[in-house]
């Protein structure tokens, strides 16, 4: 699932997984309101993490490239490519969104997901 995340005068791409019917580490976040905290993970470092999903945990906006990157969670990027050449678009730029993120977004914020 590609998408945008446009907070506090930066904007972002992000990739997560598709609708697998909210199955944990396989399916992207259901549509809803959700508070989101910076967090520091242990396999990925300073990153953010969103709370109170439903039927779901430890999901996380983090760097990565890749869909095989995702587990259930949300990558931040600068843009679209096919990096791997496997017809799926891939995100480029990803430490360095993360990096803006974290330098933008200090504290807890709301986050909105919404199909257009």
């Amino acid at each position: 699932t590609l998408g945008y995340l446009l907070a506090d005068g930066i904007e972002l791409t992000t990739l997560e997984n598709p609708w697998l019917d909210n199955e944990r580490r396989i399916s992207c976040i259901p549509e809803g309101k959700y508070k989101v905290i910076p967090h520091t993970s242990p396999k990925f470092g300073p990153c953010f993490w969103v709370q109170d999903v439903p039927g779901r945990s430890a999901i996380l906006f983090h760097a990565g490239n890749y869909h095989a990157d995702t587990l259930g969670c949300v990558l931040v990027g600068l843009e679209y490519d096919d990096l791997n050449k496997d017809g799926y678009a891939d995100l480029v730029g990803s430490r360095k969104a993360l990096k803006e993120m974290l330098t933008s977004l200090k504290e807890p914020f709301e986050l909105v997901v919404s199909s257009l």
